[in-house]
Order: structure tokens, then sequence, then C-alpha cells
């Protein structure tokens, strides 16, 4: 099927739009359903027009997806590296590109439907609110954003805006969480009181102090777009494009990386909500014998952290979720053989219930009751509908549910799901980064450090963590000057 939908020469609706947006010389062909009929309007293509911002790496494939979903048109693209962004212009020539997503939403936002983000992740929430607050559904890749606040702010701006919603963790749409759900809906293993997730991320350096020399910027990559809300700082060699995810000015390590792929079966499972609590523990680096490392600026090389949540709708009563990482894993269940695959390997998930337990690996794949022997013994209904291409068919899913308008359509990880869950891992990387704030001790030499071994409490209404000041520093960034937003919610 054609990218562009031919039109009529003779369409006065296609030549008005043409002349009013000035796209006839980009060559594209594509007529949004607002320019055509107004606001709900339902174009007879039934299309969905889009733009996106970070178009390499995750980015191309997510466009990729979008497209093969054969009712999407790539319409914009936007990225500050011209070098990651290359293929997916090949792929899409007729597509307007620009570098700097500010001018391409303030230009073009007349002329697409819906905005996909898949940049590092400081940009997410004050690119998708752009986006959002001109009436546009967005997509948005995993975490949500990159601080505890922006993920409550884009949480509420999608009621606000009336506009549909996707984040990037594509497991949420699988066949996988659906056979867990329907295993514990049926009461197979009993009331779940604890969860165990990990992974063997990270495999991006950790743990380590900031290069103090700056190095020459790529030509190919604007280094003041890329920077964005973070703070003026020197670029240097291997952050980008993936060695971002270890530093806190721009990623959020393990935890934002792979968290929202593993941690959702528990959400989902057991309709958890939001956090009460959190504790944290990190492996440490030793730059000398003897010698801890202190490098508040990179994420730790490996971490295990606990996390608490009410009693939900599913559960008897409150649920612990462990997470681990850097390749720390939970002890294995007795019931699992010694050369059996516990989770994935690398990665996974592991229910502990009251009268039976179950794990899946990334994704929330390949679900399995234990001992695995019951897997295929055990036999229940079909409760929840299956969404075509399973996992791959997350794409699908939103923009069929743009098509179908806000408030039509099922998504499976909207903002009021993936809200919430981004929250419960930004709230663990609070205590992760509490854990390591220091203060000069009051006589002799050297540092404590006040918020390790501590319980934070979690004030939801407030946003607040009510035993440990400290740590709320790290609940709010302040973005620097000229590329913030201010969230009217």
């Amino acid at each position: 099927m054609s990218e562009e939908k031919e039109i009529s020469k003779s369409n006065y609706s296609r030549r008005k739009f043409l002349r009013n947006t000035g796209l006839a010389a980009t060559g594209i062909m594509i007529i949004p359903r607002h320019v055509l009929g107004g606001k709900g309007f339902i174009a007879p293509s039934d299309r969905l027009t889009i733009a996106s911002i970070g178009v390499g790496g995750k980015g191309e494939s997510d466009i990729a997806n979008f497209y093969k979903s054969g009712k999407a048109d790539i319409a914009f693209l936007c990225d500050v590296d011209d070098r990651r962004a290359a293929t997916t212009v090949k792929n899409f020539p007729k597509a307007k590109f620009y570098k700097d997503y500010r001018e391409m939403l303030d230009k073009e936002h007349k002329s697409f439907d819906a905005v996909s983000v898949s940049t590092p992740d400081h940009t997410h929430a004050v690119a998708a609110y752009s986006a959002m607050q001109l009436g546009k559904h967005v997509y948005v890749q995993k975490p949500l954003t990159h601080d505890v606040y922006e993920a409550r702010m884009l949480t509420k701006a999608a009621k606000r805006y009336k506009v549909v919603t996707q984040m990037g963790n594509q497991g949420a749409s699988g066949d996988g969480i659906r056979q867990l759900m329907e295993w514990y809906d049926a009461g197979i293993i009993g009331d779940v009181h604890t969860v165990y997730c990990w992974t063997d991320r990270p495999v991006w350096p950790q743990g380590i102090p900031r290069p103090t020399g700056g190095t020459p910027i790529p030509k190919e990559l604007d280094w003041n777009l890329w920077l964005g809300t973070a703070p003026e700082k020197n670029y240097f060699d291997n952050l980008v494009p993936f060695n971002w995810r270890g530093w806190w000015d721009y990623g959020t390590g393990a935890l934002g990386d792979m968290g929202c792929h593993i941690v959702q079966p528990a959400f989902g499972v057991l309709d958890l909500q939001y956090i009460n609590s959190v504790q944290a523990s990190v492996g440490s680096v030793y730059v000398g014998e003897f010698q801890r490392g202190y490098f508040p600026e990179s994420c730790p090389p490996s971490s295990h952290v606990i996390m608490k949540f009410p009693k939900t709708s599913k559960t008897q009563g409150p649920v612990e979720v462990h997470w681990m990482d850097g390749g720390i894993q939970p002890e294995r269940p007795e019931e699992l053989g010694p050369n059996e695959t516990f989770g994935d390997g690398g990665n996974g998930t592991y229910f502990i219930g009251t009268k039976g337990k179950m794990m899946c690996g990334t994704y929330g794949a390949n679900p399995q009751l234990l001992p695995i022997s019951r897997t295929n013994e055990v036999k229940v209904p079909q409760k929840y509908p299956r969404i075509p291409g399973s996992a791959e068919g997350h794409y699908a899913q939103w923009v069929e549910g743009c098509i179908a308008g806000y408030g039509n359509a099922k998504m499976d990880s909207d903002f009021a799901v993936a809200g919430p869950l981004t929250e419960a891992l930004l709230m663990s990387n609070l205590a992760i980064r509490g854990f390591d704030i220091r203060k000069p001790r009051a006589t002799g030499n050297g540092f404590d450090y006040p918020g390790r071994y501590l319980e934070l409490l979690w004030d939801n209404d407030n946003m607040k963590i009510t035993n440990f000041d400290d740590a709320n520093q790290f609940i709010k960034r302040n973005y620097r000057e000229g590329f913030g937003v201010t969230y009217n919610v």
C-alpha cells in the first residue's frame, strides 16, 4: 500500500489544504481528518497521520511498526542526530524533516493527528506534553518520564486534553500477560503477596565518574538540542546513542530501561496502583583498596529495591515487589529444576501466591506455572481477548485507538496505567539516589549518608517523601531555560 493517499486534483479540500499548509512543495499528499471535517471527523481513508520525535534506534522500529499497521502515514520526522535519523529518512523520503521538535510542532501541528516520542528519557515529558496541549494523541517510549512529577502531570494531561495515549512497553498487549491474569483470576496460585522482578542490565557503564574534559561533538549531532531540558555540560565520547542511560541527567538506569517491561506483569495481574513506600540497597564501586567510590551523577552498577503497595481489588492484603538489577537474582524457587531456566535467564518476573507460584520472561513472555509441568496440565477459560499480533500489536492498537478517538477503544498501556507504573519505578530511583546522599560529618573527617537503611514513606496526594526530605529534590527537575514547559493540569 502506498504511504500517501492519492487525491483527485479537482478536490477542493486537498487544494485548500496544500495552499494553507505549504506542503505542496514537500510532495506530501496526506490530509489529516480535522482538515477535512473538523474535530471528531473520521476521514473516509480512516488513516492516522503521525509526526515522530526521535527517529533512530528504537524510534526507527516504532515508526516501522506504526506504518506496518496499514493505517498510519508518517508525515514528519524529527531528530537531533543526522546519523541516527539516516535510515528512517531514507525509508520515508517524502516526510518532512526537522531537528527541533518545538519548531515542528509550532509550524506543522495542523497537518498531523498524533505524535510518537522515542527520545532519551529526559525529553519524554516535555515533548509529549507539548503535543498533548495541541490535542495530539501520543505514543511515548518507556519509561513514560524521567521524573515522578512528570509522570503524574502526563497522567492528568491525558484526561484534560482527551487524547489517546500509549507507553512503549509492548508486552502489556501480549498474550503472556493475559495468560498470567487468567491463571490468577481463576485462583490457581491463590493470593499473591510477593513478586520478584530482575534484569541482567545495565549493559552500559554505570557507577563511574563523569569524564572531566569534553571531547569534540560529532558534526551530525546538535548537542544543544540533544541536551534539551538537562543541565548544560560538556559532551564526551560514547554518551550517545546509548550510554546516556547510566547518567541521572538524561537516563533512569536499569529500572527505567527494563522496569516497565518486567514490573508491568505485576501491575497487570494484581491491579497495583500507587506505591506506599520504597527502600533500596546498591552495589559498591571500589576505586582503591577498601575505598568506596562516590559518583552521584551516575546510576549504581547494581541495586535491590523493595516497593510496597497497598491492598488492591485483586489481593487480600499489601503486596511487596522486589526489583533486582546488575545480575542480582532472587533465590530460585524449590519447584524449579536445577537445569530449568528461571524467567528467561537474564530477566524475569516471579509471583509467589498462597497456593502456588508462576513466572514469565521479559515482556510477560513465556508464562509458566511452577513446577513447569503444571503449565500444560492446568486449563482455565480464556477471559481476556487477545490483541492481534500479541506484543507487536501494541503499535496497531494505538493507531486504531487514535482513529477511533478518545474513550472509544481500550489501550493496554495508556497513561492511566503507565503513569502509576512509571511513578513506582521512579520512586525506586529516589530511594537509590537517596542512598548516596552524603553530608560532611559534624565532627571528624569523612561523610555520613543519612538516606541509607531507611524505608522512604510516600505521601501520594502531596507527592512527597515524609521521612527523608533530602530525597524530595529528585521528584521534580528544574528544566534548562528555553526547553521547559508549564504543566497546566
